[in-house]
């Protein structure tokens, strides 16, 4: 329990973190990504051939795992996309709108039913965000672009 609690608080701080990088590196956002992703490319390339864990994938998984890459590089070029044309808070509120997209979308995916109680919150979470934002119109783009973030994640 304790370890699993460390580790949430890490993972936290990094995603907040991240969110001050995006706005401190000068980059375009589709190029913040292309590096993160060569970086760790490159990491675990080198980490599974020391370990010599590198193994052959069948096409049909590399085209299931590029479609999922796909998406999350969109999901991280939009979210840097919402740094820049907003700022930080603004893109980590809309992150949180993640729950809200979940609740959508798994039971579309999996066919299964849909939670009221998930949907129910994900609503309230979709109000704070026109709650909180309802006042300043200046970050519209930034919310739009962090709740298709949101949406991709």
């Amino acid at each position: 329990m304790r370890k699993a609690f460390f580790q949430l608080h890490i993972a936290v701080f990094l995603a907040g973190f991240t969110g001050v990088l995006g706005r401190l590196i000068e980059l375009n956002e589709a190029m913040i990504v292309w590096y993160r992703l060569l970086l760790t490319a490159g990491t675990m390339w080198i980490l599974f051939l020391l370990t010599r864990k590198i193994k052959r994938i069948p096409v049909k998984d590399i085209v299931q795992i590029a479609g999922v890459g796909v998406i999350a590089a969109l999901h991280w070029v939009t979210f840097y996309a919402a740094i820049k044309y907003a700022n930080v808070s603004v893109a980590l509120v809309c992150f949180s709108a993640v729950g809200f997209f979940t609740a959508i979308f798994e039971p579309i995916i999996f066919r299964h039913r849909f939670n009221r109680i998930e949907l129910f919150l994900g609503i309230i979470t979709i109000a704070a965000i026109y709650l909180i934002f309802h006042f300043d119109s200046q970050f519209k783009a930034g919310i739009v672009i962090g709740l298709i973030s949101a949406a991709l994640g």
